[in-house]
């Protein structure tokens, strides 16, 4: 039975950009009273009367969820404020692009403390409240990464596998208390994480293609939050990498590489940089990143990825 939004208390962790900037405005638009967090306090006060303006009751509250005290403090602070939260959706993400052996150790860290930890603090946090209150929802916002693998993302993809087991793990726990954990997984979609993340490789970044519209992601975890479900893939073209690798494993590992050094890593002459990997940066804080190609030209790289795979399909049946 899928479920009344309007009304309903929702606690959104990495609202101030991206597809957690995306969900707040759709759900305002329903009516969802927000508590919004994020590290930036600047770009949360903005998201607030944008939600306002569309209907919705919104309060910011500035938080690292990579600091456990601080995701306490949140729970603390939603509860003495609406008396109550209906659901949680972990959004706040951290990216770095580079080799395992370039990227300092201390970014890596981060993007576990962040990516995987802040979901951790919050499930911790908020489960003592809907286990008062009877019910609630977690939803994990994870990545088509917690399926598939790529080079030069090790820290990213490593937290985001991580969380997805978590997951299933709470979710065997607690399924039978009236809490629903729901996982959604996005694929490439077109925010400002790539101009945000860190790069040790010495080359410019770019997303790898078919980039999605961070609306769509909003509007599947608008969906998910009406009527749970286990996981969500946004993104039909790169959800189809999951089974690839699976049934695949050795045509993948041969495609993958020579992917992301033709279409995500171009360019050299790019100095190594932390991004918004330890601070937040509010000036790069939007909804969408501006990625997306006109219609014609996003068939190109596409073109190039299957032209790739025939090559190292042959390469594997000449061998």
């Amino acid at each position: 039975m899928a479920r009344r939004l309007r009304g309903s208390v929702v606690v959104l962790v990495g609202a101030s950009s991206g597809i957690g900037r995306a969900t707040a405005l759709l759900l305002a638009e329903h009516g969802v009273t927000l508590a919004l967090a994020a590290r930036s306090a600047e770009t949360l006060e903005e998201v607030a009367r944008e939600c306002r303006a569309r209907g919705g009751r919104a309060i910011a509250v500035p938080t690292d969820v990579s600091d456990e005290s601080q995701v306490e403090r949140l729970v603390r602070t939603v509860v003495d404020e609406f008396g109550r939260i209906d659901a949680w959706v972990g959004l706040a993400s951290v990216f770095a692009y580079g080799r395992f052996e370039d990227t300092p150790r201390e970014v890596f860290r981060q993007q576990l403390e962040t990516n995987l930890f802040g979901q951790v603090f919050s499930a911790r946090a908020v489960l003592p409240v809907f286990r008062s209150q009877g019910g609630g929802h977690l939803v994990f916002v994870a990545s088509v990464y917690s399926r598939v693998t790529s080079p030069y993302a090790s820290g990213y993809i490593t937290s985001k596998h991580a969380l997805f087991g978590f997951a299933e793990v709470l979710r065997e726990e607690i399924q039978r208390d009236g809490i629903a954990v729901s996982t959604v997984l996005p694929s490439t979609i077109d925010t400002p994480i790539y101009q945000h993340a860190a790069n040790y490789s010495g080359r410019e970044a770019h997303p790898l293609p078919p980039i999605v519209a961070p609306e769509r992601a909003a509007a599947a975890i608008l969906r998910v939050l009406r009527r749970p479900r286990r996981t969500t893939v946004v993104g039909r073209t790169q959800g189809m990498l999951v089974p690839v690798r699976l049934l695949a494993p050795a045509l993948y590992a041969r495609l993958v590489p020579p992917v992301m050094d033709l279409i995500a890593l171009r360019r050299g002459g790019v100095a190594p940089s932390p991004g918004n990997v330890f601070d937040p940066q509010p000036e790069l804080n939007a909804v969408s990143g501006d990625w997306r190609w006109p219609a014609p030209v996003r068939l190109l790289p596409l073109a190039a990825i299957g032209a790739l795979a025939l090559v190292a399909r042959r390469r594997r049946t000449i061998r």
